[in-house]
């Protein structure tokens, strides 16, 4: 009955958007997608029947003396991720936000609980799209940073490709080059929603807010394209990631709670509801702010059970497609057309069948996007396949060889994107 009810409610507020062939059916048949014991209260919780501990020593995120906040000046890059940026200004990254891998791996653990997994395959991936495949600067092109003696066109073009909207307070359009900027009208929508949470903006406000933005995507922007790795890994990633790593622990609520004044710091915020002023690049710890515990920091694994359990919620998130030229006109391509049977509508959500699609899709679509960035691509190529290859080792993935790109021919959010992101 959950399973009728979450799907009923999805097609009653989302009825122009296509679900990729047969998810629906399968829906309908009753099929096992997702583990019972972490469908329904999951959203809610920080895992299926999982209470972490809290230890506050262990915890607490230090923003004072030598991680004090101190905001970027001259030649500093800060860019379209708050964590990232507020790491960069209380020197759990280089203040100049230029960072190698392992700086990376080991600042986020110690700003955020970010398992060691995770942070690797998101580092290795902003070396190889965003740097010279040791080291990548959070902010763009930064002077210094060439790749390996190849010639490195474009710096900003994979975040179009890679972290498109719909986002959390991002424009919903590319035209303009520059839509990573927050828009506090879209904060305070959030926001909202939050104090109507009992001042908890948790994983059910932020999926319920994203069905939101993903519509307003479809029906205001004729380019909108849901790509494999974009749509099913980088968008619900940066959904999942605002409380999984920004919600504040404590004894009382070790799973964390992510209040208003928190998401302001984080997001560099001021004044109160709804007279919001945004400053870049000024994104702040908040004070008194206690991180993920190191028995319960968030894996690949981890992302995964989150990733099926909003995919189930609302199945539109499934769809890799998009519009085709005009608003409102979001069709979706049939997995088993794309990868050729290897993933279908029936197994998708099944195990970690749909993490280990995202990015093994993302190796296949590699070449084409790193032949506009390397004058010899196979380093940056060898590079993120090991990456990926570690990430997925151990995860029971389908073996995806390769995967069919006419199929993304008749959307002009694939074929007209330009190397500056706009069209």
């Amino acid at each position: 009955m959950l399973l009728f009810t979450l799907l009923a409610s999805s097609l009653f507020f989302h009825s122009t958007i296509a679900f990729p062939p047969g998810v629906l059916e399968a829906l309908n048949r009753g099929e096992e997608l997702l583990p019972r014991d972490g469908r329904s209260e999951h959203l809610k919780r920080q895992a299926p029947v999982v209470t972490p501990p809290f230890d506050a020593a262990v915890q607490y995120v230090n923003n004072q003396g030598a991680n004090a906040f101190n905001p970027p000046g001259g030649f500093d890059q800060r860019g379209p991720c708050p964590g990232l940026n507020a790491m960069a200004n209380h020197g759990y990254l280089p203040h100049n936000g230029v960072a190698t891998i392992q700086e990376f791996i080991d600042g986020t653990a110690a700003a955020f609980g970010m398992g060691t997994d995770l942070a690797a395959l998101i580092a290795t991936y902003g070396a190889v799209f965003d740097g010279d495949l040791t080291k990548w600067s959070i902010g763009g092109p930064y002077p210094g940073l060439v790749n390996l003696g190849a010639l490195l066109v474009s710096l900003s073009y994979p975040l179009h490709l890679h972290a498109p909207n719909p986002s959390a307070f991002d424009t919903n359009s590319n035209s303009s080059g520059n839509d990573y900027l927050l828009q506090t009208s879209q904060f305070r929508a959030l926001y909202a929603l939050g104090q109507q949470n009992a001042n908890n903006i948790d994983l059910s406000v932020l999926t319920t807010y994203r069905t939101t933005r993903f519509q307003e995507s479809i029906s205001s922007n004729p380019y909108f394209f849901n790509a494999p790795f974009s749509g099913v890994i980088a968008q619900p990633a940066a959904w999942s990631f605002i409380y999984r790593f920004m919600a504040n622990k404590s004894a009382e609520a070790p799973e964390g709670i992510l209040d208003g004044e928190t998401l302001k710091s984080f997001y560099s915020i001021e004044g109160t509801y709804p007279d919001f002023t945004y400053t870049p690049g000024h994104e702040r710890i908040p004070d008194n702010w206690y991180k993920r515990n190191p028995v319960d920091y968030y894996t690949i694994p981890y992302f995964s059970v989150d990733l099926n359990a909003m995919a189930l919620q609302h199945p539109e998130f499934l769809s890799v497609g998009g519009n085709t030229g005009t608003t409102n006109s979001f069709v979706g391509i049939d997995p088993a057309n794309l990868t050729d049977g290897v993933f279908n509508a029936g197994n998708l959500l099944q195990g970690n069948n749909l993490i280990c699609f995202g990015l093994q899709a993302s190796l296949m679509e590699a070449p084409d996007l790193l032949s506009g960035l390397y004058s010899d691509i196979d380093p940056a190529v060898d590079k993120l396949g090991t990456a990926i290859n570690q990430a997925t080792d151990g995860l029971g993935c389908p073996q995806l060889n390769k995967i069919d790109k006419g199929q993304f021919e008749r959307f002009p959010g694939y074929t007209k994107l330009k190397r500056d992101g706009t069209y």
